[in-house]
C-alpha cells in the first residue's frame, strides 16, 4: 500500500469538498436562499471600495494558485502497473512457479541505483511474460552523464533483465528526473 498517494489523495479529495461547499454556500447566499444572509449588505464594512492593488494581489494569488493546481495535475499521469503474479513453465500435473513481476524488477532498479551518479531509481515490469514492459523511474544528480546513464541502463540493467526472464525485446520507459543539490546538501 503506497500511504503517501494514498494520503495525497485523501487531502485532495477533502481540499475538493470544501472548496465545493465553499462555493455552493457563496452561491445559496448570492441568490438569496440563505434567510440569516442579507444579499443587500456589502461584503466589506465601510462605503469605499478596496484599494486597486488588494484587487491585483487576489487576482495574482488565484493565479498562482491555478498554476500550482495545473503543475500537480500534470504529475499525476505517471502511474505504474501493479504488480501482477507470472506463471513461469510447468502445468498443474507438475508443479508451476509464480512470479511476482515486481520481484523480477526489484535487482533493475538496485543495479540502476549503483551506477555513478543515481541518487535513486524505481522499476516496475507490466504485461505478460512473454511480452514484459519495463517501466523505470531513475533520481540522478544534475551533473550526471544522461547519455551515458541511458547507455549503461539499456546495455547493462535490461540486458540482464531480458537474459534472466529470457525474452528477445523489452520496451522500456524511462523517466528521468534530477535530485535536487541543495535538498541533498542539508
Amino acid at each position: 500500500m503506497n500511504r503517501p498517494a494514498a494520503a495525497n489523495r485523501t487531502l485532495v479529495g477533502l481540499a475538493g469538498l470544501a472548496l465545493l461547499a465553499a462555493g455552493g454556500y457563496a452561491l445559496a447566499a448570492h441568490y438569496g436562499h440563505l434567510s440569516w444572509v442579507d444579499t443587500g449588505a456589502p461584503l466589506v464594512p465601510g462605503p469605499a471600495a478596496p484599494p486597486t492593488w488588494v484587487f491585483l494581489a487576489v487576482i495574482a494569488g488565484a493565479a498562482l494558485l491555478a498554476l500550482l493546481c495545473l503543475r500537480w495535475l500534470f504529475a499525476q499521469p505517471f502511474r505504474m502497473p501493479k504488480s501482477v503474479g507470472w506463471q513461469v513453465g510447468g502445468d498443474d500435473r507438475t508443479g508451476r512457479t509464480v512470479l511476482r513481476s515486481g520481484t523480477a524488477a526489484a535487482p533493475v532498479a538496485a543495479d540502476i541505483e549503483g551506477y555513478p551518479g543515481v541518487r535513486n531509481a524505481q522499476a516496475w515490469l507490466s504485461g505478460g511474460p512473454d511480452t514484459p514492459q519495463l517501466h523505470l523511474l531513475v533520481t540522478a544528480a544534475p551533473a550526471a552523464d544522461v547519455a551515458e546513464l541511458r547507455r549503461r541502463i539499456l546495455g547493462h540493467a535490461v540486458t540482464r533483465l531480458r537474459a534472466a526472464l529470457e525474452v528477445e525485446i523489452i520496451p522500456v520507459t524511462l523517466e528521468l528526473r534530477f535530485a535536487d543539490e541543495q535538498r541533498a546538501l542539508q
